[in-house]
């Protein structure tokens, strides 16, 4: 659906009146489009400590304009507050930031920036998780860049997002395929977030196809953001398998044979739903992403066992039984990716959710539990959390709130589908098993639960 106001706040008349009014005035995000290349188109920005040196070994890879803003990395030209190019891509390592004093480095790096980014720009900070750290000092130095690295994104103007990337010790090689994501378009509606890295022996070895030789099952795929995906991932080269519902065998037949994937209908709740899903993937899966999903809200005090029990069946009690049957039969690969679709609203709560926030927070606490277990045969299990995304399902949504949860976002805007297929493509490539046990809010930094 249009976002109508967009439209009008970006006309000539628009932006004028928007601004008189001192109304948002948020700009079109820029996003990936077919045939690009590479992940940063402009210039790239480095800075920091000994992990900026580290970056530009691969640097060359996201951009051809490569700019240092201090001392590292010696490669890099210099880059000087309004004589130097504006800045598309900027990434600052904090990592070696071990005391209060030291957090004013953060002020001198970004504060000559602000005024020199283009739209659309992505920056990410580095750091080190504080609870791998002894000292309490430096632990609190680090814990510290989370409140700046929030704040400062939702100081960003022109749809500029910023992320805060914690690295393990050993993930110091891994950082290439998180910055390809988190300095591209294919981020445009994540910012704000706090994500934590680890080491992965599975490296991508085609970045034009990181999915190639992979084959990937989409529940719930038929429209809307199942859809999306499963467009995503057969465009990264998964051979992708469809699930829905017999009722929409139409739709999913036609997407599959457009992506040149299979179509399964298959109700996931049934008694014999697993058995069923197994005995249709004889070649087992590599990639597993749990999309389906349905709402039925009221208040607590209206809500009745008919609405509670779908809602729980479909959302949280579906992934848990089917991902356990694939895991258990071997189904589903060594090195595998499990992705589950969960919400903000089950981050934050929202009112007359009460069932489908329980069963999307469920799936959070799925993921983190089940992480360090499937960690030994070399699987990752994640969850996105969306929030306000244009799809038929929020353009149902009564004009005042639909505005309302369009705005309430450090973006000023909805997300699409597509962004919260990229998330999930990301999620999906074989280097992001060192990122696992974690929930990434696809949001645009969303006022709740950001």
């Amino acid at each position: 659906m249009s976002d109508r106001y967009i439209d009008f706040a970006n006309s000539s008349i628009g932006h004028r009146l928007v601004g008189a009014l001192g109304l948002p005035s948020p700009v079109r995000l820029e996003r990936w489009q077919a045939g690009r290349l590479r992940p940063v188109e402009g210039a790239l920005l480095i800075g920091g400590g000994p992990l900026a040196e580290r970056i530009s070994r691969f640097a060359n890879r996201l951009t051809d304009g490569i700019y240092r803003y201090g001392e590292q990395p010696a490669s890099a030209s210099e880059w000087i507050a309004g004589h130097g190019p504006k800045l598309k891509a900027v990434v600052f390592d904090a990592s070696e930031l071990q005391h209060t004093d030291q957090l004013k480095q953060l002020r001198e790096f970004f504060q000559p920036l602000m005024k020199n980014l283009e739209s659309s720009a992505h920056l990410v900070i580095l750091g080190r998780a504080p609870e791998t750290l002894r000292e309490p000092f430096a632990a609190s130095a680090q814990r510290a860049l989370e409140g700046f690295s929030r704040s400062l994104a939702k100081e960003l103007r022109s749809g500029g997002t910023l992320q805060l990337i914690y690295v393990g010790e050993g993930a110091e090689d891994q950082l290439e395929g998180p910055l390809r994501f988190f300095l591209s378009p294919k981020s445009a509606f994540v910012s704000g977030q706090v994500i934590r890295l680890t080491a992965c022996a599975t490296p991508v070895t085609d970045w034009t196809r990181p999915l190639a030789g992979r084959k990937a099952l989409v529940t719930g795929a038929a429209r809307g953001i199942g859809a999306s995906i499963a467009e995503t991932l057969a465009r990264d080269g998964a051979e992708v398998i469809l699930l829905d519902v017999p009722p929409a065998k139409t739709e999913l037949e036609a997407l599959a044979a457009r992506l040149g994937g299979r179509a399964i209908t298959l109700d996931i709740c049934a008694e014999d739903a697993a058995s069923q899903l197994i005995e249709q993937l004889p070649d087992g899966l590599d990639i597993l992403v749990h999309n389906a999903g349905i709402t039925r809200d009221k208040t607590l005090a209206n809500m009745t066992p008919e609405f509670w029990d779908a809602v729980l069946a479909v959302n949280l009690n579906a992934p848990q039984v089917l991902t356990k049957a694939l895991l258990d039969n071997g189904t589903l690969h060594d090195n595998a990716r499990v992705v589950l679709l969960a919400s903000i609203s089950g981050i934050a709560g929202n009112r007359g959710q009460t069932n489908y926030a329980a069963s999307k927070a469920g799936l959070i606490g799925l993921a983190q539990a089940w992480a360090p277990t499937l960690l030994e045969r070399g699987i990752s299990i994640n969850a996105v959390a969306p929030g306000f995304i244009e799809t038929q399902m929020t353009a149902h949504i009564p004009f005042g709130l639909r505005e309302a949860g369009r705005r309430m976002s450090s973006l000023g805007q909805g997300g699409l589908p597509q962004d919260v297929a990229e998330a999930v493509a990301w999620l999906a490539q074989p280097g992001t098993g060192a990122f696992t046990g974690q929930a990434l809010r696809v949001c645009g930094q969303s006022v709740l639960g950001a």
